[in-house]
């Protein structure tokens, strides 16, 4: 098998070191299964419920406004009730 040599800083070998030795594979072995998981095809999204095609347009929103403002907007809505 051919070798490959990586860089990382030196937190991050000793995290992949402790990893790999607790799920009791190797660092190489663990790189494989990463790259390999990566890689693989990713199932299509599925379809989306029925309720949730009926009901996408229904909520007007502002794209002017930040989602923090919108968010802001309805609790303070919520507390005029």
């Amino acid at each position: 098998m051919p070798k490959l040599t990586l860089s990382a800083e030196k937190a991050v070998i000793e995290k992949a070191k402790r990893l790999a030795a607790a799920r009791g594979t190797s660092v190489s072995a663990m790189f494989s299964q990463y790259i390999n998981r990566m890689s693989a095809p990713r199932p299509p999204h599925p379809k989306p419920a029925p309720i949730t095609r009926r009901l996408r347009g229904l909520a007007k929103v502002s794209s002017s406004k930040s989602d923090r403002e919108l968010y802001e907007a309805a609790i303070l809505d919520k507390g005029r009730r």
